[in-house]
């Protein structure tokens, strides 16, 4: 069997994010191993670490798979320095070839204490990479606005977009172009009666909406004041979860690739601890993707 040649071939149209993936217990590198196993066996192209994860954070599951490609969604610039970036790089590198996706972003002026000039630092950071070897093919960022989307063109592989919607990727696409990938993250809610999906959903998007990068970025795309409240309006929560049944779950996550995506990451909520390898639910969006 022949080896995908381009990263968009190994990674496929779907992958899984999750913080669980990402975890410093040794006592779950079980856990993780074996999760990782089913991720490549039900088909997902690839895992995506939730949190600020990092290189040494994807070798349980790289060594417990043959084809999965594992990524940090996102590794924090603030929280790892360049170099040590580097070097994990070609560690999980040098053991398991092509398959370790270094995700970066600069994270939140509330999460991180150092958050000064992000773009810049965000640039000075990629010089470094660059300085330390790590190839920009190798490299994905996770990109809102239109200038660190046309970082993501001209100085990494592309863009993993977070908590967005599919007018946001057709934007995204536009300014990318052809060629560089586009994966979005996407909130999956397998419940199908609306209160209660769009209840769990809100209790999810509480957090962000705390955040300015997104609501920034939201009002961008044509959101109000108004649907940045109170959890959020019915209009934003349908627009960055998909939920209903297998068919309406399936024809949003369309709507992502129809808009410009690559590859989507998926990330099931079920209102559950959001450490907990949701395995059951992987299983059943396994099966209406077909």
């Amino acid at each position: 069997m022949s080896t995908p040649s381009t990263l968009k071939d190994r990674i496929g149209r779907y992958g899984i994010w999750s913080i669980g993936l990402r975890a410093e217990d040794p006592a779950r590198r079980g856990e993780l191993a074996e999760a990782a196993a089913e991720l490549e066996q039900l088909g997902y192209g690839a895992g995506w670490l939730g949190g600020s994860s990092a290189a040494r954070h994807a070798v349980p599951l790289l060594e417990a798979t043959r084809t999965l490609t594992v990524g940090t969604s996102i590794q924090s610039i603030w929280d790892y320095d360049a170099e040590t970036s580097a070097a994990s790089f070609a560690e999980a590198d040098a053991a398991h070839p092509g398959r370790f996706l270094l995700g970066l972003g600069v994270s939140h002026a509330k999460l991180a204490d150092q958050y000064r000039r992000p773009y810049s630092a965000l640039v000075a950071y990629l010089d470094a990479l660059d300085t330390a070897g790590v190839p920009a093919d190798r490299r994905v960022l996770a990109a809102l606005g239109p200038k660190t989307l046309e970082l993501s063109r001209d100085r990494a592989a592309g863009a993993v977009p977070y908590l967005v919607t599919a007018e946001h990727t057709a934007q995204a696409r536009e300014i990318l172009g052809p060629g560089p990938l586009l994966a979005p993250e996407l909130k999956v809610v397998l419940e199908t009666d609306p209160s209660r999906a769009r209840s769990l959903a809100r209790e999810t998007l509480a957090m962000y909406l705390a955040l300015p990068n997104y609501t920034n970025n939201f009002l961008r795309l044509g959101f109000t004041g108004d649907d940045l409240t109170d959890g959020g309006s019915d209009r934003l929560v349908d627009a960055v979860f998909a939920w209903g049944d297998e068919s309406r779950i399936r024809d949003r996550i369309h709507t992502f690739h129809e808009a410009g995506a690559d590859h989507v990451a998926l990330q099931v909520v079920t209102g559950g601890d959001r450490d907990t390898l949701p395995r059951e639910e992987w299983r059943r969006l396994a099966s209406l993707l077909g």
